[in-house]
């Protein structure tokens, strides 16, 4: 009997290279999102065709700042008239437990300064607020 010499096949090689190239990619792609996504206070700066709130179905909860830096809010026995930032927290800390997931708003007056505004976010943000809208108003054409 004859003996036949099996031939052994190589291995399969693995290319790596496209591997390496989609690792890549997606480090370029993390190292521009993180300083992104650190942000104490996230809002989106409104744009000249800035679109309308989605949610028509819940009634949002409006936070005014007026040009003296008085704080209003929309709820309550005289929405008229000025509430303190702790009475503001209270007030907001509520109707969030009983209704979880309630739009809030920021109604801020054109000549008021920026940081009488951070300082309402700063008011929603202790009272748990996790997404904040800014109200403007149409560009006059």
């Amino acid at each position: 009997m004859a003996r036949q010499r099996v031939r052994k096949k190589p291995m399969a090689e693995i290319n790596v290279v496209p591997y390496i190239d989609v690792m890549l990619v997606m480090l370029v792609i993390f190292m521009v999102t993180a300083p992104l996504l650190t942000q104490g206070v996230k809002v989106d700066l409104p744009k000249a065709d800035a679109r309308a709130v989605d949610d028509k179905d819940q009634e949002p909860l409006v936070v005014t700042v007026d040009a003296s830096g008085n704080l209003y809010l929309n709820i309550g026995d005289d929405p008229q008239q000025p509430v303190d930032g702790e009475a503001l927290v209270q007030r907001i800390a509520a109707v969030q437990r009983r209704q979880p997931g309630k739009p809030v708003l920021i109604r801020g007056d054109h000549s008021v300064d920026y940081g009488t505004v951070i300082s309402a976010l700063v008011l929603l943000q202790q009272a748990d607020i996790p997404k904040v809208g800014l109200v403007t108003e149409p560009p006059d054409n």
